[in-house]
């Protein structure tokens, strides 16, 4: 299991401490050192079956900056994921992938329902 995530982000610090709570094992990945390339978001979009602008860190001072609220709808989906791989800080996080499982963002209930099933042995 890969757990995507920005170390200074509360909410990734959350969804670290569950995932060690319930003793689920993953690998850690810096979303900005080694942040996701365009074949893995386009894989994981479409395992995920989301649309791709759920994708986007909408809550981001860069999605801001850029004001990619209005640009968005205009880009095809090859130049969002041209786009959101071009820099982690872009991308909605955490992200946990596991297989076909693709979570995005921390919704406990959500993570407890989808992983918990899943790693139980």
């Amino acid at each position: 299991m890969l757990f995507i995530q920005y170390p200074k982000c509360s909410t990734c610090q959350k969804a670290k401490k569950w995932l060690d709570a319930h003793n689920i094992s993953y690998t850690d990945r810096h979303i900005v050192e080694d942040h996701p390339s365009y074949d893995e978001l386009k894989q994981w979009q479409e395992a995920s079956g989301l649309p791709l602008r759920k994708f986007f860190n909408t809550s981001g001072l860069l999605y801001k900056d850029m004001q990619l609220k209005d640009k968005l709808p205009a880009m095809s989906e090859e130049e969002q994921l041209k786009l959101l791989a071009s820099n982690g800080m872009l991308v909605k996080r955490p992200l946990v992938v596991d297989g076909d499982l693709v979570l995005i963002g921390f919704k406990e209930a959500e993570w407890e329902e989808r992983l918990l099933d899943r790693t139980r042995v």
